[in-house]
């Protein structure tokens, strides 16, 4: 496979990604509104879930377009890095998933994948260079 092949499957895989979590934060509230830090106000919980979720959402089909291409990357990172830190409250206070028990190694291992999420958006703020897409 190609490299721009390559990086346009990844480019959907990611749109696809990013718009089903965000739909799930409308659909399935729960286990959003679940992993917020106590230290932010319990009446800012269910707006930032649902920001967060139309953020997703724009992010992942603003990857589609060209044109808004690298700015979806950019605000994907931005929310990526936003949202870190309920991620880790996950971790330290084992939290469940909504009603899922989920292990402690697993919440801990969510926490570098937030890394590769925003390395995998961040591809997408760089321009294809003329001829082709490479994968440096």
């Amino acid at each position: 496979m190609s490299s721009r092949k390559l990086k346009t499957a990844l480019r959907w895989a990611l749109t696809v990604v990013m718009v089903a979590a965000g739909a799930n934060h409308f659909l399935n509230p729960a286990p959003y509104l679940g992993m917020m830090p106590a230290e932010l106000p319990a009446s800012t919980h269910a707006p930032l879930v649902y920001i967060s979720g139309v953020f997703e959402v724009l992010g992942g089909l603003g990857l589609i377009l060209p044109k808004t291409r690298r700015l979806a990357a950019w605000g994907l990172i931005a929310l990526l890095v936003a949202v870190f830190p309920a991620n880790l409250n996950m971790a330290i206070n084992h939290l469940p998933l909504g009603d899922t028990a989920v292990p402690t190694w697993a919440l801990w291992a969510r926490l570098p994948l937030q890394a590769v999420a925003i390395a995998w958006a961040w591809w997408f703020t760089r321009s294809d260079p003329p001829g082709g897409a490479t994968l440096s």
